[in-house]
């Protein structure tokens, strides 16, 4: 039987086919090595929580060490900033929060990434509210009085939040906002010196994050006044939202947390991110696991690219409102 000889047309079309057919068996194999998770803040805060939470249910997921790199600074954004510059390739992810991908490019002109075009959306993890508080030492115990007292002494008192565009300092501005206050912002480098200045009296408000907020609440340190929500976190459901009063009824506003990747991700690669978090998002261990800590999971549906852009607009009418700038 005589034996075919390939024609130098037929090798080179199979040759192209094997070419045009690596990268999608490449992408099909996704991942085949560990993944890596930059969180843009030192251990043990809440975007650091969410990301070690997600990191491990990813990995059993995907079938791959997923490790956490902490890489803080700048609010979140120099964490930001590596994911964004990193290769589109899925083995370099980053779980952020608000304050770096909808918040610091509207007050400080040195970010350069943009959250729409430098990065691929996979998913929304969680949310918590805020707490606006009280040192004991004001005699206040709800809205509805601190709102008498700040109102009858315009610029006489203060309010402390972790920082300068932060989201608890937008938090804080939306309430200002809302009530005609006149308050002094007090920026501090943390939640830690925040905490002991309104536990040592030498503050009079602060706005936390729930969680942050809760163990002092319940140790009678300082006196919760409202959530900043429109509904009551399940995680407080006896901290009345500051939407119940009038004044706040506009109030809605919270620290979320989300997974992104780089720009340009093969959509193969996308797709599987996307589907191993939604299987996370559904599991009742991770949702009991990630509510234990004040959060609220994301519904699985929630398109985070659209959820950024509401947002987005949301942050630019109070730092317009504030003239926040760094």
């Amino acid at each position: 039987m005589p034996t075919t000889v390939p024609t130098r047309r037929a090798l080179l079309a199979c040759a192209v086919l094997a070419c045009a057919a690596a990268p999608a068996l490449a992408q099909e194999a996704y991942p085949t090595k560990p993944i890596t998770i930059v969180v843009g803040y030192p251990p043990g805060g809440s975007t650091d929580l969410v990301g070690r939470l997600v990191g491990a249910e990813l990995s059993t997921r995907l079938g791959q060490p997923v490790v956490i790199e902490n890489l803080g600074g700048a609010g979140g954004a120099i964490g930001a900033q590596k994911v964004a510059k990193a290769a589109p390739d899925g083995y370099t992810l980053l779980v952020g929060a608000n304050n770096e991908l909808a918040i610091s490019h509207l007050i400080n002109k040195s970010v350069k990434y943009n959250v729409f075009k430098d990065f691929t959306p996979i998913g929304l993890v969680a949310s918590q509210p805020m707490v606006l508080v009280a040192s004991p030492k004001m005699g206040v115990k709800t809205a509805a009085e601190f709102v008498k007292l700040v109102s009858s002494n315009p610029g006489k008192f203060s309010y402390g939040s972790s920082g300068v565009g932060t989201a608890l300092h937008l938090a804080g501005e939306m309430v200002k906002e809302n009530g005609r206050l006149f308050m002094t912002h007090v920026p501090y480098r943390g939640v830690a010196p925040l905490t002991n200045d309104l536990v040592g009296n030498n503050l009079e408000f602060g706005i936390f994050v729930l969680s942050s907020g809760l163990p002092h609440i319940k140790a009678g340190k300082v006196v919760a006044l409202g959530t900043t929500e429109a509904k009551r976190s399940p995680a407080a459901p006896d901290i009345p939202a500051l939407s119940e009063l009038p004044q706040f009824k506009k109030v809605d506003i919270n620290s979320w947390f989300a997974v992104m990747g780089p720009a340009h991700l093969p959509q193969p690669v996308a797709d599987k991110l996307k589907a191993a978090l939604r299987d996370t998002l559904q599991s009742p261990e991770f949702r009991k696991r990630l509510e234990a800590t004040g959060n609220v999971t994301a519904s699985p549906t929630v398109d985070l690219g659209k959820y950024l852009q509401t947002e987005v607009a949301k942050y630019q009418k109070i730092v317009e409102f504030a003239k926040i700038e760094e």
